[in-house]
């Protein structure tokens, strides 16, 4: 497994709220070779999208990764990951360092975003962890 592409996404129900996180990895045949979905707790929409980002990251690692095209609907997250933007929010600094932590595991990897209407399996993945803990 070379070359992954990743989708992301993060739902917090409430701002803070019971939140969830979803990823999608498609190998480079097309074909998914995970999906991910993990509830959190209650957590903040944009600490949702960071710890989908993570659990992305470390299944990628786990599946032998070596090069990663990640995409998520957070414009935040991606300018934070990519450093256009500064990480000012207290809640969101240990997730950022943790993920960038985990992207030196990769040779190499590109982080775009997405809009959210092309990143509807992630969210489907990420409200589904929200919804079955509510069960």
């Amino acid at each position: 497994m070379k070359r992954l592409t990743i989708f992301t996404d993060g739902a917090a129900r409430g701002n803070p709220g019971p939140a969830g996180a979803g990823a999608v990895l498609i190998g480079e045949d097309g074909a998914v070779v995970s999906e991910l979905s993990k509830y959190l707790g209650k957590t903040t929409n944009n600490q949702a999208e960071y710890q989908a980002l993570i659990i992305a990251l470390e299944e990628a690692r786990r599946v032998g990764a070596e090069t990663l095209n990640i995409f998520s609907d957070s414009e935040l997250l991606v300018r934070q990951m990519k450093g256009d933007y500064l990480v000012k929010n207290e809640g969101l600094k240990p997730l950022f360092k943790l993920a960038k932590e985990k992207l030196k595991n990769f040779g190499k990897h590109t982080i775009d975003y997405l809009p959210r209407e092309r990143n509807a399996h992630a969210d489907r993945l990420a409200n589904r962890a929200i919804d079955d803990h509510d069960l």
